[in-house]
């Protein structure tokens, strides 16, 4: 999903940039960010985050001999096929759960689409062209590229970076969107960007050692070239991530930890479906650049740690024929919805952020109930869940099997990942399995649900409900993108929640199948090989 930068960038300014044709600038010197001295303190760990890998893509491709990479890292390494993303399944909440270690009633970023009651107004880090544009391309720029990580990431929490600071670990991150950390850089904005905007020229931001960030932070320019010029999406493209994480890897530079992210699968399997396999294949092919960079493959593992994951599933979204969208302006004709880019007023009833097959609806105006949009809702057999709050307990109703359910923390149920629940109701409309002797559950369909909707119901101080589409179909405000016979992810079923970890180079096992657990693996592989070293 991070390649909305470059839809709105190249969509909404390329025109003024051949209109006003400024003169090239000069390339500035001189603020290099400090060159990397890395520590020595055993194999740097390469962490290269897939958007979107899947583990049927790999099984099969492996059992093909099409993913020859994927193969030989898996065989060498540890595979898990199901690990559990946060939720909803959007880029930047997972990554904020990466990176923080907690979930979303922690970090504070509910999905990539939401309701900020303060500014009374829908915050957008770029679910579409069209849905930003009329939001304001001002506010979507300057929310995903500055205030995602100055303002609306709990302040209070630490990151993966600034606990690597302190235990004296050396952090990088290339193509990050959410990477708040210790060190200083600068977002550099070109005039045809920032002229025609309200982005200033320089912004300061706080990130890891080493932050390349496409265009914007390029901490290599004065070194080698790099892709990161117009048509090369500004540098927003798996292009410029790996030939940055080339170059240290040849240059001997790799930092103790290095993020990486790769986006361009998800674009093609948005457009094409989850069956689609030609992404994976270039994906394989540029793991096997990378490996090729040590010199061998053989010296590729003596000489790092490899991960290799994904961040979230896709499910198939039905063809047009099929009806497979939910258009909720059209359930809630006849109230006034916000407009993106405009403020809520008075008159404002009703606000409605979708996170494609996940949505958050916000009833602005205290005389609409829950009941009233559960009444507007649960009609439409496509919607499989409603999720609201009362009081501190989590209400869940399952609209086709009719059942309903009341969850908080605490009490004598214990999950799969020793938390403690009390709980009231059916367990069947989370697709629980309990049993009563031993108080313990087991997750079904949809994998870690109390703590995920727990995490979403209180990721921000507003009153709202999570509506859940049923695989198959995706919801939809007036302007929200679709992806009709493609795929889309954001809800809570298993498809879209799990996705691949693949470890090679160290025996450390998470210790447990979670986004929001590996921030501490991490930290723990980096200490182990250490203190081996």
């Amino acid at each position: 999903m991070r390649w909305w930068v470059v839809g709105i960038i190249l969509g909404g300014l390329l025109i003024l940039y051949f209109f006003r044709r400024p003169r090239p600038e000069p390339r500035e010197r001189g603020q290099k960010q400090e060159r990397l001295n890395p520590s020595r303190k055993g194999k740097p760990v390469i962490w290269l985050m897939t958007d979107s890998l899947m583990a049927h893509a790999i099984d099969k491709g492996v059992d093909s001999g099409e993913l020859p990479a994927l193969g030989w890292l898996t065989e060498h390494g540890q595979y898990y096929r199901e690990v559990v993303s946060s939720f909803p399944t959007m880029s930047v909440n997972i990554d904020a759960t990466l990176l923080t270690g907690v979930c979303a009633d922690h970090h504070r970023i509910p999905g990539l689409i939401w309701y900020d009651p303060g500014e009374k107004r829908i915050v957008n880090y770029g679910t579409a062209l069209g849905e930003v544009v009329r939001n304001g391309p001002n506010r979507a720029l300057k929310d995903g590229l500055i205030r995602l990580n100055r303002d609306h990431l709990n302040p209070e929490v630490k990151t993966l970076f600034d606990d690597m600071r302190e235990q004296e670990f050396q952090s990088g991150a290339v193509n990050p969107l959410v990477y708040r950390g210790p060190a200083t850089h600068f977002l550099r904005f070109p005039a045809w960007i920032s002229g025609p905007t309200s982005l200033p020229e320089k912004q300061e931001v706080k990130g890891p050692d080493f932050l390349a960030l496409g265009t914007f932070i390029n901490p290599l320019k004065d070194e080698t070239a790099l892709p990161d010029g117009i048509l090369d999406s500004l540098g927003f493209g798996d292009t410029y991530s790996l030939a940055v994480t080339t170059h240290l890897i040849r240059e001997s530079r790799l930092p103790d930890f290095l993020f990486v992210y790769l986006s361009d699968l998800d674009k093609s399997l948005h457009k094409k479906g989850p069956s689609e396999i030609e992404g994976v294949r270039k994906l394989d092919q540029h793991i096997g650049e990378l490996l090729d960079a040590f010199g061998s493959w053989e010296q590729a593992l003596q000489g790092a740690i490899w991960v290799v994951c994904g961040d979230s599933g896709q499910t198939g979204v039905l063809s047009s024929g099929k009806d497979p969208v939910i258009p909720l302006h059209h359930l809630f004709e006849g109230y006034q919805l916000l407009q993106p880019g405009k403020t809520a007023d008075s008159e404002t009833e009703i606000a409605l952020c979708v996170n494609e097959r996940s949505a958050f609806v916000y009833p602005l105006n205290e005389k609409i109930t829950m009941l009233e949009l559960v009444e507007k809702l649960r009609s439409d057999h496509r919607i499989d869940l409603l999720v609201w709050l009362e009081e501190d307990w989590a209400h869940v109703l399952h609209t086709h099997l009719k059942t309903e359910l009341w969850f908080r923390p605490g009490g004598d149920w214990i999950d799969p990942f020793d938390q403690r629940w009390e709980i009231r109701g059916d367990f069947a409309a989370l697709d629980m399995t309990p049993d009563h002797k031993k108080r313990t559950l087991t997750y079904g369909e949809y994998p870690d649900p109390l703590m995920r909707l727990h995490a979403s119901l209180h990721s921000h101080q507003a009153r709202f409900m999570i509506v859940n589409a049923k695989p198959g179909y995706e919801l939809a405000a007036e302007y929200s993108p679709l992806h009709k016979g493609g795929g889309g992810h954001g809800s809570l079923h298993h498809v879209d929640s799990f996705f691949p970890l693949i470890i090679t180079g160290t025996k450390e096992q998470p210790k447990y199948l979670r986004m929001v657990d590996l921030k501490e693996y991490i930290l723990r592989v980096l200490r182990e090989k250490k203190s081996s070293h």
